[in-house]
């Protein structure tokens, strides 16, 4: 039972970092699916 709850842990710290990462790198979704017309603040 302990591997199976740590593996949940690992997948949800996993998830938000690379939420945060790919955020910071500029691939969220307002970034990538906004055209060129579209001011982002």
């Amino acid at each position: 039972m302990k591997p199976m709850l740590l593996a949940f842990l690992a997948t949800a710290v996993l998830a938000v970092l690379a939420d945060f990462a790919l955020d910071r790198a500029g691939f969220s979704v307002q970034e990538v699916t906004a055209g060129p017309a579209v001011r982002l603040d």
